[in-house]
């Protein structure tokens, strides 16, 4: 296809090469490899995903996949109380992650394919990592734990799981060497790591990223945070993973198309925001897709009556549990003290119930499950 001539109404939407060749141009079947990952890489793992199929990590990432506290989320059910309304629903935030590390660099991929240069040196492997990191906090029964436990014992508390995730990615640093290692011959002339909390956390204000560099790109670069946590639109590869994912497992129709979504974006200079993710108009049906999916979940499976039951019911042992159950980790922690020690969150799982080795009579409770 030639480039628009000018005054046809398609320029604003292709320009440079991103035109609709760009779909048989670029492999939009990507098979989820990274730049700087190759087929020698002793490190090279390929899963089979029942979403996106064959799904190859190496390098860094796969360091970080082979660390206890990423194994960790094999234990933690995506949908927490939903399962014990959709049996089918069974898979945890271990796949999820690594799903949600997929479509993020194929995504940046898709979009320095189009636009050369816009990402800078490993900007595009920092953007995986935070994909594959991005859940790395979830506490037992995922959302369960921040936004119903933590609330009912601490209320003054605003503590969320992404704080969690960017802790937990220091801890699993400090406890696995071979991949600090690996972590720092990432981008030596500045802070990777820092970046990569940034992306996790959405650009927020926050506590946990101080390094000048990367607080500077969220005004000159806020398209970086459009792709793993949007905090601006709620558009990100994270819910697409979920969306698609939860509808397979539940047995539900799943009407976005996410692949066509990063076919037909591309990043352009908005006034008053700078360079951000957009899309061409055509697409805005597929979108509506995605927010109707999501309100149908949300509707469906995460505020069904029952799955919100059972998780009172979880969160009332749970609190039980809080009293006299001490986990091991820096220091014995009870369980909602355990967001502020690393070593003892790192033991939580969606077990600990029925493990935690305490005194205390959770059978009220679970039996009515």
């Amino acid at each position: 296809m030639s480039r628009p001539k000018t005054g046809d109404k398609r320029k604003a939407d292709f320009e440079d090469g991103s035109d609709a060749s760009c779909s048989t141009q670029y492999d939009s079947g990507n098979p989820g490899i990274s730049e700087s990952d190759s087929d020698s890489d002793p490190l090279l793992k390929i899963f089979n995903d029942p979403i996106h199929g064959t799904i190859r990590v190496s390098g860094l990432c796969m360091k970080i996949i082979d660390t206890p506290q990423f194994q960790r989320l094999r234990y933690l059910k995506q949908l927490g109380g939903g399962y014990f309304v959709y049996p089918g629903a069974t898979h945890n935030r271990f796949e999820h992650s690594i799903g949600t590390y997929h479509l993020a660099g194929k995504f940046a991929q898709i979009l320095e394919w189009k636009q050369p240069t816009t990402f800078g040196k490993d900007e595009i492997k920092c953007i995986e990592i935070a994909g594959l990191c991005h859940d790395l906090g979830h506490g037992p029964f995922s959302h369960v734990f921040d936004n119903m436990f933590i609330p009912r014992v601490k209320p003054d508390s605003k503590w969320k799981h992404e704080d969690a995730s960017v802790m937990m990615l220091e801890h699993l640093l400090e406890e696995n060497g071979h991949v600090k290692s690996a972590f720092d011959e990432l981008g030596k002339d500045w802070s990777c790591l820092e970046l990569v909390k940034d992306l996790i956390l959405g650009g927020k204000e926050t506590k946990h990223v101080t390094d000048p560099r990367v607080i500077k790109m969220r005004s000159n670069k806020p398209y970086l945070y459009e792709i793993v946590a949007n905090s601006r639109t709620g558009i990100d590869v994270d819910k697409w993973d979920y969306f698609a994912r939860d509808c397979h497992m539940v047995g539900m129709k799943n009407n976005f198309d996410h692949d066509r979504y990063m076919e037909m974006a591309r990043i352009i200079d908005v006034d008053g925001e700078g360079r951000r993710i957009c899309t061409r108009d055509k697409n805005a049906s597929n979108l509506y897709d995605m927010f109707r999916t999501r309100e149908t979940l949300h509707r469906r499976v995460y505020q069904h009556p029952v799955t919100r039951g059972v998780e009172l019911m979880i969160v009332d042992a749970l609190v039980k549990l809080d009293k006299t159950a001490l986990i091991p980790g820096k220091n014995a922690s009870k369980i909602s003290e355990c967001i502020d020690d690393m070593a003892a969150y790192s033991q939580l799982n969606d077990s600990i119930p029925s493990t935690g080795g305490s005194p205390c009579d959770t059978r009220d409770e679970f039996p009515r499950l």
